[in-house]
């Protein structure tokens, strides 16, 4: 299910607010500069749609966004739980980084949970199919996966080069609840 959990950066044992109620999470989001949206599919897709197929039947908002945006590159992401490289695809974000990008993700399917740190709070938020999340640039992040990662995304750039991290070297997110808890 959708939620966003807020805790003091401090402290992840205390729960500031939890919710799974979608406007309440794009409410608080919108406090720190970040997007939430829920976008539905036109037609069904199978679960092996390929990059057409699933930019074809989100075409309408992802050319809303990019337009918005000024993003110029869209492709699609899609790991398994099968996947070999799992266990280094789930590290490579886990830890505290911003982007000189936007991040612009939609769940296509699966899920995936994004932590996000900004003026004294964690802002935990768990996307699920067709949840959109727009970080911007220079908001201080980390993405888990969990440990048998399983989602399908729409990822929007200005350019693929500037999504690179750029780790800060706090290991705030080796405090915070895993995703893999989560999913439990």
């Amino acid at each position: 299910m959708t939620r966003l959990t807020i805790y003091p950066d401090t402290d992840p044992e205390t729960v500031l607010l939890e919710t799974s109620d979608g406007g309440k999470i794009a409410a608080e989001l919108a406090t720190i500069g970040v997007s939430f949206e829920r976008w539905e599919a036109p037609h069904a897709l199978s679960d092996e749609a390929d990059q057409e197929a699933v930019l074809a039947a989100y075409e309408r908002d992802v050319a809303r966004i990019m337009k918005e945006g000024g993003y110029k590159s869209v492709d699609v992401v899609r790991v398994k739980p099968d996947n070999p490289n799992r266990a280094e695809l789930r590290q490579k974000f886990l830890a505290e980084h911003t982007h000189d990008d936007d991040e612009v993700r939609f769940f296509v399917d699966g899920a995936g949970a994004f932590y996000l740190r900004k003026g004294g709070r964690v802002f935990q938020v768990v996307c699920e199919r067709n949840d959109l999340i727009s970080v911007p640039a220079g908001i201080t992040h980390w993405f888990d996966t969990g440990p048998a990662p399983d989602f399908c995304a729409i990822r929007i750039f200005t350019t693929p080069e500037g999504w690179v991290g750029h780790f800060t070297g706090d290991d705030i997110a080796a405090r915070f609840p895993k995703f893999e808890s989560e999913t439990a």
